[in-house]
């Protein structure tokens, strides 16, 4: 799912479980790698844990309030609460056992 500045404290920070949220751009290379990635662990953890994309080109807000100096990013929330930050495209695994810690 998409989010945008304006939907950012709807769909992540009043979800009550656990949020990935890919800060992302359209030229950006890595992105594009990491993207089956996370579609992938989006059907994985259906129901579980809700995978969210952010342009950051589009919503400059949100990416300035998160800190988001490269992309890709992945912000992982845990009741509202960021509690990791993974920067590059990093394999699935990785993703995962980070992604862990949010249950």
């Amino acid at each position: 799912m998409d989010v945008t500045d304006q939907s950012f404290e709807h769909e992540v920070i009043s979800y009550p479980g656990p949020v990935l949220v890919d800060c992302w751009a359209p030229w950006c290379g890595p992105c594009k790698m990491v993207a089956p990635v996370l579609d992938q662990l989006a059907m994985e953890y259906r129901g579980r844990v809700k995978i969210a994309k952010l342009n950051v080109d589009e919503n400059p807000a949100t990416a300035s309030r998160y800190g988001i100096r490269s992309i890709p990013t992945m912000l992982i929330f845990k009741k509202g609460t960021q509690i990791d930050k993974l920067v590059g495209a990093l394999p699935k695994e990785e993703i995962e056992g980070h992604l862990a810690r949010a249950f």
